[in-house]
């Protein structure tokens, strides 16, 4: 390996040869949407601290939709706010509730040419925030959440999702889901496992889109950030219990984490790009600190780089407008 006969040079020398021989690739189909709809609004809500991301109204979360199909993206992963809560986030499992209605009106809109999904967890539909029941002393109470996400689960299927996204990080939850839908006849069904899910500062933004009601943290069940190898134990618990695909949540900070499950996973991978990353290149680029646009291409390319076959990310339509035009 020595110069001149190796110039690595010869493979950057143009537009047309870097595209030639780029290694990794995106496409307007590995992208999924996340969209937020809230209960009871009559113009779509701006999210400050997510300039360009809205609470939806069933209307306009139907253009986003159809927009999405229009420009190829892959899914939309559908998060609902829901005018009333309480304890038990009943609200979650009413066929006419926020989420469950526009998972329907999502379907009736752009059928199967687009993947549904729906978040499967209880944060944004209890009184207290977390996502999951809680117990006399205030702790999350695993299995008593876990009956819950199965009933929440098959409604969500009734309501017609195509793919389900638990996100609770409850031990069992897949298992349980899973065996709820075989019950309810939802064979086909898909189930996104969020497998390693990690608590995050970076969730900051998502809290407010979500009107969040937690004190305090999520840390009894979501993984702590300083474990690596605790990752791949439940990502393989997961896949035990009937996970179609698997995600790694955060992208930004877990890119290790990510390459480890890519790397060992016999079914496909996403990685979700958060609201607090999302926020971090918007106010760098408002005060013309970076180049937005390849910031964004650029922070996605490398969570795909990284071995997601799919990324959740809030800038899904407009790069897929961008890769279009390319």
């Amino acid at each position: 390996m020595s110069f001149p006969n190796h110039r690595p040079r010869r493979l950057r020398t143009t537009p047309a040869m870097r595209r030639l021989t780029a290694e990794t690739r995106l496409a307007p189909a590995d992208l999924i949407l996340p969209a937020f709809i809230r209960e009871g609004l009559t113009e779509p809500s701006p999210i400050s601290s997510m300039p360009g991301v809205v609470q939806h109204t069933t209307e306009s979360l139907k253009r986003a939709a159809a927009e999405a199909v229009g420009l190829g993206v892959g899914g939309i992963m559908l998060f609902g706010v829901p005018a009333v809560r309480d304890a038990q986030g009943t609200a979650s499992l009413d066929p006419e509730g926020v989420l469950n209605k526009a998972i329907r009106d999502v379907k009736a809109e752009v059928g199967d040419d687009l993947v549904i999904m729906g978040d499967v967890c209880l944060d944004e539909f209890t009184d207290h925030g977390h996502c999951g029941v809680l117990d006399s002393d205030g702790y999350v109470d695993n299995d008593a959440t876990l009956e819950i996400y199965g009933r929440m689960a098959v409604a969500q299927a009734d309501a017609g999702a195509h793919v389900l996204g638990p996100s609770g990080m409850m031990d069992g939850q897949i298992a349980v889901i899973r065996q709820a839908l075989e019950e309810s006849g939802h064979k086909n069904t898909a189930v996104l496992a969020y497998a390693a899910k990690y608590a995050s500062a970076f969730y900051g933004p998502f809290r407010e889109a979500v009107d969040s009601q937690l004190k305090g943290d999520r840390r009894t069940y979501q993984m702590d950030a300083a474990n690596r190898r605790e990752a791949i134990l439940e990502v393989e618990l997961d896949l035990e219990e009937g996970a179609d695909m698997v995600m790694v949540k955060p992208a930004m900070s877990y890119l290790d984490i990510l390459a480890d499950v890519a790397a060992m996973s016999p079914v496909p991978v996403s990685a979700y790009q958060i609201s607090g990353e999302y926020a971090m290149i918007e106010a760098a680029a408002a005060n013309g600190w970076i180049d937005r646009r390849g910031a964004i291409t650029e922070s996605v390319l490398g969570i795909k780089r990284a071995g997601a076959d799919t990324v959740l990310t809030y800038w899904a339509s407009e790069l897929a407008g961008w890769l279009k035009e390319s």
